[in-house]
């Protein structure tokens, strides 16, 4: 249990630091490429969400549950890589 939470804390951070960095991008972005990480919000609460309660031993969280959020983590960081390959274009 305690590996995956830090599996799903290091892709937390890891996808924030990558968010982070594209907001930055965006403002010079088209609106299409705009809506696209905007649409991406939502799991990005959701992974948020997760992750908080993964890492507060007060709340408990199951091993489904956090591999879902994983799930999801790893759909987020393959549309943040397709949005900055968008960007350098």
């Amino acid at each position: 249990m305690m590996e995956l939470q830090k599996e799903l804390s290091d892709l937390v951070e890891t996808l924030k630091t990558e968010r982070d960095e594209l907001m930055v991008k965006l403002h010079l972005a088209s609106m299409d490429i705009k809506d696209e990480f905007n649409d991406l919000d939502e799991k990005w609460d959701l992974i948020s969400e997760k992750a908080s309660e993964a890492a507060n031993d007060a709340v408990e969280v199951s091993e489904d549950a956090i591999a879902k959020a994983k799930v999801v983590g790893e759909e987020l960081k393959e549309a943040y890589q397709r949005i900055r390959a968008r960007l350098s274009e």
